[in-house]
């Protein structure tokens, strides 16, 4: 996401907040919130793919997706 696709939400925000938005100017917003939030997935798994945990014996391990588990 560039610098300026930044500022034009902080733009589209700022507008809604003084004088409302167009029709097109909320889609347009809506757009870029999304590629935005992609954006910060986008970086969390990188970030999240080059942690290593040490275990008690010593070695070292990558993380691994969180199985989704019952408890009973």
């Amino acid at each position: 996401m560039t610098d300026e696709k930044i500022a034009r939400i902080n733009a589209l925000y700022h507008k809604s907040k003084d004088t409302g938005l167009t029709k097109e100017e909320k889609e347009e917003q809506q757009a870029l919130r999304q590629e935005y939030l992609e954006a910060v997935r986008s970086n969390m798994r990188q970030t999240l793919s080059n942690v290593r945990v040490k275990n008690p014996d010593g070695s070292i391990t990558p993380l691994q997706k969180k199985t989704d588990r019952k408890y009973q």
